[in-house]
């Protein structure tokens, strides 16, 4: 305590702060800083629109998560991840023949708004499909709404596109598959790579 006129100020000692000791499952190794996050799962497993509804509520309360610059309606960015919505896609790409879940990967990319960057790009994605033995079902063009992002956003607004690919054998294991995948998409961003095709992102 120290006093400072006639008022008597308490100050207590900082004491850092420290992890607790590894126990358990816990490893205090695996620590690192987080920011503006969070999870909502049902814990049965349970797929219903009310999940998604509740993620962008919680997406609505973290505003400081994307961070902004002179440009109040431009900020990093911030998303909700789900699950692929099979039945969603079955429903609206009857023309695809989306096949069971878990027989198909659906890939998201962030493309150039430049029609004959993003057809030669396509073309060479669906070749290097083929040359892995896959089959490409189809895409489809994402709805977006940009009524509300900023200036500076609207400059470098990608086209963005969801791939649909199916395995080829039903037999192969979802790892495998997930191999195959993962390889098609480095391949297909080096070729970019090699075009100094810098606006070509799978964002998942």
């Amino acid at each position: 305590m120290k006093t400072v006129g006639h008022e008597t100020e308490r100050v207590r000692e900082m004491k850092p702060i420290t992890t607790p000791t590894k126990q358990g499952l816990y490893d205090p190794a695996y620590e690192h800083d987080a920011c503006g996050i969070g999870f909502i799962a049902n814990i049965k497993g349970n797929i219903s629109r009310e999940i998604v509804k509740q993620g962008i509520s919680m997406l609505c309360r973290l505003e400081h998560r994307g961070g902004q610059g002179s440009d109040p309606q431009t900020g990093d960015g911030a998303g909700i991840m789900v699950q692929v919505p099979h039945y969603f896609f079955q429903q609206t790409c009857n023309d695809l023949n989306i096949p069971e879940t878990g027989n198909y990967g659906v890939g998201m990319l962030f493309l150039p708004q430049d029609k004959e960057e993003r057809k030669w790009f396509e073309r060479t994605f669906e070749a290097i499909v083929q040359e892995e033995e896959q089959t490409l079902l189809g895409w489809r063009d994402v709805p977006v709404d940009a009524s509300q992002i900023g200036q500076a956003a609207k400059k470098s607004q990608p086209f963005i596109r969801q791939v649909f690919i199916e395995k080829s054998d039903k037999s192969m294991s979802e790892q495998a598959f997930e191999r195959i995948l993962y390889v098609i998409r480095k391949r297909a961003e080096s070729e970019a790579l090699k075009r100094q095709l810098i606006t070509c992102y799978f964002a998942s």
